[in-house]
This record gives structure tokens, sequence and C-alpha cells, in this order.
């Protein structure tokens, strides 16, 4: 590539600009102003030059370091660095994560305010940066393989905000120590079978923290590992290379054509970068002079690629020692002026909330001379004198004025009254800017999807569940050209259990497609296609492989909206059958797990094939990401067919009471509602009436409080599933009866049924004596009913 000498001297300026504001942002955290700093000095050239070539359309999906990158792309500006150090909250300021996450992670804004779609096509992208070393790798698959789709699925032309013909590359960067983890081994695996344009960057600085490579890494090279994956002539692998990340032209040439091959080929490329340094350590809490000795930091200093850059420069003749040095003490001063205008920006707003507060006191002012008048100035000089406050501050201390104000005190109504109407203020305000947009709150929202119930004709065949779902997905696939299912086993032979059989003979591989055995970047495959306008439905085979790939639902896909303050979304769809079978690995119902480390995911847990179509049929509707648990043993289970089939859609938090009753609620899902329907059919023949409810589904969980109503009438509840003790009955129990106040009610001790503190073990006998029965539900509300009425209910025991 030829460089103009105005392009290098730029790209040296920029350098520059990004290591001075790492050095300052290091300083405002020593000082403590930020909280904490992570930075990318020692890798500013080798990024820089990557950039050059990274176009509209494109995608970035990297690494915590790669400020440099970032702002060669024109995504940061100096003074939002110091905007994500300060954690300022306004979204102009900090446009990657008001202020959610910590510095270096960076995110464009995919969708606008209200949600919808922008032109995805004439903006450079980043995905939201997230700190589990390798875990941005998982995504990868699916941002470089949608580009394959949409070159060659005909159907999908005409999508023009989110490709042009496949042209895009997912750009992927990763520290070499984080090469050890088993995403990246997972993910350079599944390029190189899928043949997708990723063009990932692996940054060697020698370390993983403070372990040396030589401990990190096999042969203490990545590029040496990768060499059985290196493309052989029958087109076969991953194109790879190797540069020092201090040789600024020949990382240029080699970035320009190993990216060149990447967009034109459809090609994986990994290019390894070494000999790189990191001039601060890891971060800002901690100096990594403690395991580098004398020689390495010699070497490191010799060898830093800005100084390395600027000899080059003054080699070529490029500039002169005179026009280096006046470039380097604009990009100091470019940092100092960045760092001052994002702390006035940061600061100004919480000092003008703290006077906002001091007034209304000041306005309503306690005349009484007490000691508690004395207590309230003494808080409130506090405040007065700390230079940066803080909210929390004031918060704290407007709760500790209303503690101390007289009783008998005239201005007492009227100063709380209007702490009161300030504090409810503060807290819709922070609530925006600490707890929004965890699930989407627009009408693109998945619980504002209208119910339409199934049709049955009259002659409405009895067939096989999984048939329903082989046909409502037939008919989804018709009709909505963005939907792919992949998953292990999916295309070929149609699933484990059939649900998708002949499908892919029908609508092609492209649509309907087997994957390896890689749960995690299946999660990362939905995830990328989500990103990129397409709707996904991933299968994990069985629901106790689904924490293989927990790590990228948890820490990626549920957290993306919150993290981005809803400025991006992946409505992807994760698809699985669990609960009742035999054994460790094929029964297990590990949902209480699953519900607190997913928030952000929607969980459906039918208890029939009918209602998992119908939560498939809605979730298509929406835009949130969700998990739907087929029940493992009903596929083989009679249903009706319905007739609207890719039409009928049931609504998320609604339960459905499947029996009425007085005595005794109980509240199921899934597999158990059987077990639970043949108690209640055994209770009703000793005059027992159990009012059995169906939540439907766990996240979100009975939105209309229709349980409580249920408990009003009954006095006496039971929670029951499948999970250990302790797991999702204690979160039913607790929304239940702590959020919907349902102990009010109660003239019995709620019960939960559960299943043993240890996986089931295998068989008939290995499932009746690890999972709950009908016998225990019988015998629990039997003996709640005796402990109510023991003459009409004597003990069976």
């Amino acid at each position: 590539m030829k460089l103009t000498t105005q392009e290098i001297l730029d790209d040296y300026k920029l350098a520059c600009l990004s290591r001075n504001m790492s050095l300052t942002g290091r300083k405002e955290v020593l000082s403590g102003k930020a909280k904490f700093g992570i930075f990318g000095d020692g890798k500013e050239v080798p990024q820089i030059a990557m950039a050059k070539f990274f176009q509209n359309g494109d995608f970035r999906s990297g690494y915590y370091r790669d400020q440099s990158f970032v702002m060669a792309a024109g995504l940061l500006t100096p003074e939002e660095l110091f905007a994500q150090l300060y954690g300022d909250t306004d979204l102009e300021n900090n446009r990657s994560t008001g202020g959610r996450l910590m510095n270096n992670h960076f995110a464009s804004h995919s969708v606008d305010e209200k949600g919808s779609w922008k032109n995805l096509t004439e903006q450079k992208n980043s995905v939201c940066d997230i700190s589990p070393t390798a875990g941005q790798m998982a995504r990868l698959v699916g941002l470089a393989y949608a580009s394959k789709l949409y070159r060659e699925n005909p159907e999908l032309k005409g999508m023009d905000k989110f490709s042009r013909n496949g042209n895009e590359v997912a750009f992927g960067a990763i520290g070499d120590a984080s090469t050890s983890e088993g995403h990246f081994f997972e993910v350079i695996n599944a390029m190189g079978v899928m043949q997708a344009p990723m063009a990932l960057a692996v940054w060697d600085d020698g370390y993983g923290i403070s372990v040396p490579v030589s401990m990190q890494t096999t042969k203490q090279s990545i590029s040496e590992v990768l060499k059985g994956f290196e493309r052989n002539e029958k087109g076969e692998g991953i194109l790879i290379y190797k540069e020092k990340g201090w040789n600024y032209k020949g990382l240029v040439d080699m970035f320009e054509e190993g990216i060149r091959r990447c967009r034109e080929e459809h090609i994986p490329v990994v290019f390894h970068i070494d000999e790189l340094t990191q001039p601060q350590g890891h971060s800002s809490s901690g100096s990594h002079e403690r395991y580098k000795d004398a020689e390495r930091l010699k070497w490191e200093a010799d060898f830093d690629c800005i100084r390395k850059m600027r000899e080059w420069i003054l080699d070529e003749g490029i500039a002169s020692y005179v026009q280096l040095d006046e470039i380097e003490q604009e990009s100091q001063e470019r940092a100092r002026i960045a760092k001052n205008n994002a702390w006035e920006s940061y600061i100004s707003v919480i000092k003008n909330e703290r006077d906002e507060f001091l007034q209304i006191i000041e306005d309503d002012s306690c005349q009484c001379k007490t000691d508690k008048l004395d207590k309230i100035s003494e808080i409130k000089e506090e405040l007065k004198r700390i230079s940066a406050p803080i909210r929390k501050d004031i918060l704290v201390t407007a709760k500790k004025v209303l503690r101390y104000i007289c009783p008998d005190c005239p201005s007492r109504k009227s100063l709380q009254r209007n702490l009161g109407l300030w504090l409810n203020k503060q807290q819709e305000l922070n609530t925006e800017r600490y707890s929004s947009h965890l699930y989407t709150d627009t009408h693109h929202s998945a619980l504002v999807v209208k119910e339409v119930k199934p049709i049955y004709n009259s002659d409405a065949p009895m067939v096989n569940g999984r048939e329903i779902i082989r046909d409502n997905y037939d008919a989804l696939l018709g009709k909505d050209k963005r939907i792919v299912i992949f998953g292990e086993d999916v295309g070929n032979i149609g699933g484990v259990n059939q649900t998708y059989e002949g499908l892919q003979k029908k609508y092609g591989p492209l649509r309907v497609s087997d994957t390896g055995i890689r749960e995690t970047s299946i999660m990362g495959q939905g995830m990328g296609l989500a990103m990129r306008g397409l709707r996904p439905i991933a299968e994990i085979q069985y629901l106790d492989y689904l924490l293989y790939g927990l790590q990228t639902l948890s820490d990626d896909v549920a957290c993306l909206s919150y993290r981005t303050m809803g400025r991006q979304k992946a409505p992807m769809i994760v698809t699985t059958r669990g609960h009742r079978l035999e054994g460790v690995w094929h029964s297990g119902s590990p949902m209480g797990m699953i519900i607190n480390s997913i928030r952000g995911i929607y969980v459906c847990v039918p208890r029939n094939m009918t209602q998992a179509a119908g939560f498939y049929n809605t979730l298509l509707q929406a835009d949130d990401p969700a998990l739907v648990i087929e029940p493992l043993n009903a596929y083989r289970l009679k249903e009706a067919l319905p007739a609207n089939l890719g039409e009928f859609r049931i609504p998320l938090g609604i339960p459905e009471t499947l029996s009425e009753g007085k005595d005794v609620t109980l509240v199921t899902y899934g597999s158990c509602v059987r077990i639970a329907q043949e108690a209640v059919l055994q209770l009703s023949h000793f005059g027992i009436t159990v009012e059995l409810i169906d939540v439907q589904t766990l996240l979100p969980f009975d939105t209309r409080h229709q349980i409580l109503d249920s408990i009003k009438k009954t006095n006496r509840v039971v929670f029951f599933d499948e999970d250990v003790p302790g797991g999702a009955t204690a979160y039913m129990m607790q929304k239940v009866l702590e959020e919907q106040g349902a102990f009010h009610w109660l003239d019995s001790a709620p019960r939960t049924i559960t299943g043993k503190d240890h996986r089931p073990a295998y068989a008939t006998d290995g499932d009746y004596f690890s999972n709950p029965s009908t016998e225990d539900v019988f015998e629990t509300i039997y003996e709640m009913m005796h402990e109510a009425r023991p003459s009409q209910f004597p003990s069976i025991f």
C-alpha cells in the first residue's frame, strides 16, 4: 500500500495521542477521580494499521485494549475515553456504554432510541466489549457467518440495511494470553470449517498479566500452535500471517493483503502480532516492574512501537526531529484538554444536583434549637466540603437529613414533601442511568405482542407433539426469509427428536444446518447473526449441555441491551429440550442456575409442543432474546394440530389456570404439569380441590399477579418443580410471597416440592427416587389439609 507523508504523520500523531491518553488516564485513576483503568498502550501502531481496512458495514468484536483501533475507526474521541473512566452516564458524552462498563469497552449504536435498526452498512460497527477473556470470540462466528449467508442466499437480497452482498468482514482482536481459553480454539475450529470472513488479530506482548508466554502457549507462539489449521492447497483452513508489532510499514502491507483476501474470498484470517509491549503493565491496579526483569524492561523501551515508528520516519526522511517533537507535544496537550473537558462535563452535572438538593434544605430549613438541627447542619457541611461529589454522596445525605427533622418543627411537612419529591425524581433518573434497558422496552418488546389463540378445525388430527413443532417451523421458514435454524444434528437427520424432519431438504443447508459439537460458539453464532438483522434459532441438544454456552449467554447476550443502554440488541432464540428423562446429563433441570444467570433473556417453560410453538411465534414478532425449553417427554404425546400454525401466539408472563380449586394453589411448569395433573385428580377423590397453575414462563413471571388472586381464594400454596431445593421453587416463592404480598393471605406455611440435592440417577427407579413424583405432590398437599382439618383428613402415615 502506498502511504502518503500526511497519512503517515497522521497515524503517528494518533499513536502519540492514544499513548498520552493512556498515561493521563492512569494518573486519573491513581488520583482517585476514576475507579479503575485498563489501557491500550504498546498496541497503538498495529491497531492503527489494521483499522485502515475497517470499512462501513464491517463489525468489530474486540479486546479491551483496542482504543487505538477504535479511535482510528472514528468510533471514539479522546473526551469519550475519559468519560468512560469517570463513569459518565450521559450517552451523549459516553456513547459506548453510558457509564455501565469500565473504560476501553466500546460499542456503536445499532438501533435508535426507539429500538429500530439503523442502516448498519453506512457505519462502522463495534459490538459492545466484554471483560471475560476470550468472551468476545464466540459472537465472531455469527458476525462472520452472516456475511456468508448474505452473499450465498439469494432470498436475502434487498436487506440493504444489513449487508451489501456479504461484503462485510468481522474484525476480531484478542490478547495472546487469552488464546489459552477454550473459546478461542472452539471458534478457530468453527471458522476453519465454516469458511466465513473473520479477520482476527492476536496482540502478543509476551505476558498474560504477570505470567509469561512460556507458561501460556505451547512453543511460545500461537501462530506455531495454529499450523494445523493453516490453509492448504485445497482451500481448507485459515490464512495465518505473522508480523512484528513495531514494524509500521510491514503491518500495513500485511493487513492490506490479508483483509483483502478475507473480504473477497470469504475466508478466515489470523494475524499474529508479536514483539509488542505493555508499558504500564496490565492495569491501573498493578505495576509490571514486579514481574519483568531489567533486561525485559530495557527491551520494551527499545522496541516500543511508537519509538520504532519514529525511528523509521526519521530514517526514511519523512519528517524531521522538530516536526515529530511538535506532534508529540500537541498530542500531550490534546490528551490534557480532553481529560479536562470530560471531567467538567461529568462533574458539573453532579454538582448542580448537589446544589439543587442543598437549596431545598435551605428553603425549608428547620429553625428548632435542638441537637437534631446541629446534626442536620453538620451533615450538610460534610456534603459541601466534598470537592468531587458523586450521586451516592447526595442521596445518602438526603436520607440522613430526613431522619433528623424535628417531629414538631413547622417546616417538617414542607421539607418532607419537597425532599420526597426530589428523591422520587432522583430515583427515576437513576433508574434510567443505572438499571434500564435490561429487556427491550420499546414497541419491539415481546411483552407487547398480542395473544393469538390456536384455532382448531372440527376434524383436527391428533398428532405427535414433535410434528407440531416441525410443521410450525415449516410455516415460519416459509414466510420469513430471515429465519435460520442450526445446531447439532438439526440439518441432515432432522434433529434427535425429529422436530426438524425434512426442513433442510425443503429450505436448504443455509437455512437449516448442522453444526459441530460446540455449544459456546453455537450461542455466539446466534448472537452474531441476530446482531446483523437475521432471526436465528440456535439449538442446544439437551438442557444439561446449555452450561457449555452459559458464559456466552450470561456475559454477552443477556446483558447486551443493558450495557449499551438499549443501543444494541441480539434477538436470538435458544431452543433446547430438558427436564424428565434418565441419568445425570439428560434429565437435569437446573432452572435456578439458569434464570439467575441470564437476566435479560426471557425463559419459556412450555408443558407441551403447542405451547412451545406459540412461544416461538411470539418471540419472532419481537426483538428480545429468549430461551425455550421443550419438555423432553412430550414429543410422542398426542396433541391436536392447530390450523393456524406459525400464527398463534402465547403471551409471555401470563400463567394459565389448568384446574379450578378452593383448597390449595399448586404452581408449576414444564414436564411437572402432567405429574401435577395426575396428583390433582387423585386428590379430588379425597375431596381436596386444587387450583393448578402453569406459570408458562419464568422470565417474565406472572406479570398480572394471577397466582396472588388464586391464593386469596385458597389461602395455601405449593411450588413444585424438578430443580434442586432452593432453586426455581425458591425463586417462585419469593416472587409470589414477597413481591406480590401473598403471605398476607396464607393460612398454612408455604411448601416446595423439588428434586433431591443430587443430580438424577439412571433408569426409571433412579428417576423416581431422584425427582418428585405424583405421590410426593399428593402427600404434600394432603398433609397440608390434614394440618388444617385433621378430622376430615386423617393422617395417612
